[in-house]
């Protein structure tokens, strides 16, 4: 399990192991080599989820990975948001990275965990995600490919001199097999956004945050999922997601790191 992990210094990613998912043992945080100079020790960094089995590292060599978002100094969607419809992204920093390390690791025991090779993965793009992306649910292996379930940030619209508030929706995102820093599909809009009081208000209000993930084997459906969301960070809410069987059209697919 990946969870977020503060301290003074702020968010890092930190993991956890468990084989009855009752008793868990703490393995400490996950550390990242640097990325052109930049040491990442000194980055805040949360919304990790990892691969559930290796997958081709961008040399086609298996290889263990992990999704994040890397929150750098100035990218706080806070510290973004603007008045204007569109702004320039930094496509180095306001992104989902995926990160590798060798399976040989392994072998050093399960505290060691280092990510060695970085790349980015997707960029803020659509207007409900323009202010920040995030990851959400694990990846889950579809007929489509690698699926997650992700949150972007948005602004909603003000009247008079109210406060500048945030929207938190959620996205579907499709990972090619063979490639995975391929997206063949992103949802252009989201799939699930606040609508309902318990979502738009709260802890942190107008917020819906997938964060797990449940393929219905048990109904005899393994094509319908449940995620699992925070409600407005105060509760926990439950969506049904059924995988249709052709990816609908118009889905944003281009990877800033693919190779087109």
């Amino acid at each position: 399990m990946t969870y977020t992990a503060f301290s003074p210094r702020g968010p890092r990613i930190a993991r956890a192991i468990s084989q009855d998912l009752f008793h868990w043992q703490r393995i400490g945080l996950s550390t990242f080599a640097p990325y052109h100079g930049i040491d990442s020790s000194d980055v805040d960094d949360k919304d990790a989820c990892a691969f559930p089995i290796a997958i081709p590292n961008p040399s086609g060599k298996p290889e263990l990975a992990v999704l994040h978002r890397p929150l750098f100094p100035g990218t706080r969607p806070e510290e973004t948001a603007c008045d204007a419809e569109s702004r320039e992204v930094d496509l180095d920093r306001e992104s989902i990275w995926i990160s590798y390390r060798p399976l040989s690791l392994e072998a050093r025991g399960p505290g060691n965990v280092s990510q060695s090779s970085h790349h980015r993965l997707a960029t803020p793009v659509s207007p409900w995600e323009r202010l920040k992306i995030g990851c959400g649910t694990p990846p889950v292996w579809t007929r489509h490919g690698w699926m997650i379930v992700y949150h972007g940030v948005s602004e909603l619209e003000q009247t008079g001199s109210e406060v500048q508030s945030l929207c938190y929706s959620a996205g579907v995102m499709v990972l090619s097999k063979e490639h995975p820093q391929t997206i063949l599909y992103r949802s252009a809009r989201p799939v699930l956004t606040p609508t309902l009081p318990q979502e738009c208000h709260g802890t942190v209000s107008h917020v819906v945050f997938p964060t797990g993930i449940d393929r219905r084997d048990d109904l005899g459906l393994p094509n319908r999922y449940d995620i699992y969301y925070g409600m407005a960070d105060y509760r926990i809410g439950v969506a049904r997601l059924d995988v249709p069987d052709v990816l609908p059209p118009g889905g944003v697919a281009h990877a800033p790191d693919a190779k087109v």
